[in-house]
């Protein structure tokens, strides 16, 4: 079954970069996989972040006089305060989930951006969320902007405990996989609802093209009402690549 054609359309905003050397004031482990950093620093009273699908750069010195960067999602920020928080997914070893496994209050963390937001309307008849843990921090942001009437679906690649947003639509379903076959087995199986639905995808590289191929040519969803990105490649570092243009 396809969607039908959509009328709705994404903005896109570029935002000038900021280079921001920020102190973390506080950390909050998310059960056992995840954990929030919370960074301050008078610079991020001028941050803007219009999209739960933007990402920022973080930095961290590399011991050579260079820097390790990887992209995050701004989870939640206070312009007024002067904060930004990021959740880190404590999955495997890397030199980002091992700093913020120690993350203490006093240390340091530059931020660069967002250079850009894709704005999604929340008017869409209803969306569906993909995703594996490392696309979990964005998909509660989305959950937590969108309408309470808003009709969403989630599948989420997470074998363990995940933390909840804040609030989400009454009419969500989050369903949790606990591998990838499942993952996209469950995608095959989603029932297409008609009208309008946007469809955001994110996490590793090989399974999000597969994903992609299901909404494109089982699925027959409209290229421009869905979004699917590489959040990460095994043995790459500082991966991020978009999978649908």
């Amino acid at each position: 079954m396809s969607s039908s054609p959509t009328t709705r359309r994404i903005e896109r905003v570029r935002h000038e970069i900021h280079r921001r050397e920020t102190t973390v004031v506080a950390v909050q482990p998310l059960g056992l996989s995840f954990v929030s950093v919370r960074l301050r620093d008078e610079s991020l009273k001028g941050f803007v972040s219009l999209s739960f699908d933007d990402h920022v750069k973080l930095m961290l010195p590399d011991g050579a006089g260079g820097w390790l960067m990887r992209d995050y999602t701004p989870r939640r920020f206070d312009t007024g305060r002067g904060e930004l928080d990021v959740e880190f997914a404590l999955h495997g070893r890397g030199p980002f989930s091992d700093w913020a496994r120690q993350a203490q209050p006093g240390q340091t963390l530059v931020v660069a951006g967002p250079r850009g937001s894709m704005i999604v309307p929340a008017d869409y008849d209803w969306h569906l969320l993909v995703g594996d843990d490392s696309a979990w921090p964005a998909m509660q942001r989305r959950l937590e902007e969108l309408p309470g009437r808003a009709r969403v679906e989630v599948l989420l690649l997470c074998a363990g405990e995940v933390p909840l947003p804040a609030r989400m639509p009454a009419a969500c379903r989050l369903r949790q996989l606990a591998d990838a076959d499942a993952l996209r087995q469950a995608l095959r199986d989603q029932p297409w609802p008609g009208g309008e639905g946007f469809v955001w995808c994110a996490g590793e590289a090989g399974l999000m093209a597969e994903l992609r191929a299901v909404l494109l040519n089982e699925k027959h969803h409209p290229k421009e009402a869905m979004k699917v990105a590489a959040y990460w490649k095994p043995g790459a570092a500082d991966f991020h690549a978009r999978l649908d243009d």
